[in-house]
């Protein structure tokens, strides 16, 4: 089962005990910018990017910091959802 998970400047994904992607972030002043998303090439199509991308949103919104992104991934998940 894949679960989610946040961490230090980033969300981890991992099917059991094997981390099979990421979505990493850098933390300036009151913003986040997410800079990263990768999934394992043998996972890619089942949404986990956007749900990497989406749990770095919920938790920004939890510490009241702002959201963008350099990652070309993040930027079309941010600006499908009106936050970019």
């Amino acid at each position: 089962m894949i679960k989610i998970k946040f961490e230090e400047n980033k969300s981890v994904a991992c099917d059991d005990d094997k981390k099979i992607g990421e979505c990493d972030f850098i933390e300036e002043n009151d913003t986040w910018n997410i800079i990263h998303t990768e999934v394992d090439n043998t996972y890619q199509g089942q949404g986990i990017a956007k749900k990497l991308v989406e749990c770095v949103i919920e938790n920004a919104k939890k510490q009241n910091k702002n959201i963008i992104a350099d990652c070309s991934y993040a930027k079309r998940v941010l600006e499908s959802q009106n936050l970019q």
